[in-house]
């Protein structure tokens, strides 16, 4: 399963070339829908993603597992809206778990502090070196206000939209050249 997952992992953007000015093309345009997916899903994602210092955008992150898992992905680092880098996510897990589906992952840096301190690592790991606050939706499918005082906040978009009861716990973000 891992075998399989780390090898999908390195073709999420779809593009099937090795040209690197198409693979980052593909990955800005992907990047592009997913953004446009969570700003149609969820009130207010618009207005904290605006306001982030940095946002990262994983539009496929692929997870697969039996008993054991993983998941990988490729996204961009946006600041200001202009994407300045490139980055994959790799996480593992064990456990009670079968099956698989492909998520969008958004991370958005609030701070000045946060995001320079991602941007001089040589790998992030979320919990190890920050914790992000995932995104809640209240009743009224409005962002709690405590969200945006956050350091760090995450988003998980699946198909069916917004994801509850997960965790970023673990995930690794390592800057790639494409």
């Amino acid at each position: 399963v891992m075998a399989v997952l780390l090898g999908a992992g390195c073709s999420t953007t779809g593009s099937g070339s090795g040209d690197p000015d198409a693979r980052r093309a593909a990955l800005n345009a992907n990047a592009d829908a997913a953004l446009s997916n969570l700003f149609r899903q969820v009130n207010g994602a618009e207005q904290l993603v605006n306001s982030a210092r940095g946002v990262l955008v994983f539009p496929s992150v692929l997870e697969a597992g039996l008993v054991f898992g993983g998941s990988s992905g490729e996204g961009v680092l946006r600041k200001g809206g202009k994407t300045v880098s490139f980055h994959r996510t790799t996480s593992g897990s064990w456990g009670l778990q079968a099956g698989a589906q492909s998520t969008a992952v958004f991370l958005l840096f609030m701070t000045d502090d946060a995001l320079a301190r991602f941007e001089s690592s040589e790998g992030w790991a979320v919990g190890a070196d920050a914790t992000v606050t995932l995104a809640t939706v209240g009743a009224n499918a409005q962002l709690s206000t405590e969200t945006a005082q956050q350091p760090v906040v995450g988003f998980v978009l699946s198909n069916r939209g917004l994801m509850a009861g997960i965790t970023l716990s673990g995930t690794r973000i390592t800057r790639m050249n494409p």
